[in-house]
């Protein structure tokens, strides 16, 4: 286990629902090919904060990497929702080209 994965789990013990640091230990995970585990921390972000737009696309990343193209691609879909809400037209913009690319 990485020096940052062990700082990061001592940071989230005292700020358990923080999203950025749930999200950096996600990215971290994927670094040491802990692709569960990273799957499992992104969907709890999107699952209890679907505004949380940066996650989508990584966990739609992780899941093409994973052969999970259905599940990518509505991860994708779901994403570019939230992006549009947010008004967040770059997310929109990337999660769109990302899923344009595993679609088509």
């Amino acid at each position: 286990m990485t020096d940052r994965i062990s700082k990061l789990r001592e940071f989230l013990k005292d700020n358990p629902q923080d999203n950025f640091l749930r999200h950096a230990l996600a990215l971290e995970y994927i670094k040491q090919e802990q692709d569960q585990e990273a799957r499992a921390l992104f969907e709890t972000i999107l699952t209890q904060s679907p505004d949380y737009i940066g996650s989508y696309y990584h966990l739609a990343k992780l899941l093409e990497k994973m052969q999970e193209k259905q599940l990518a691609i509505e991860w994708y879909e779901k994403g570019m929702q939230a992006a549009k809400q947010a008004g967040d037209q770059h997310a929109y913009n990337e999660l769109q080209a990302a899923y344009e690319d595993l679609v088509y």
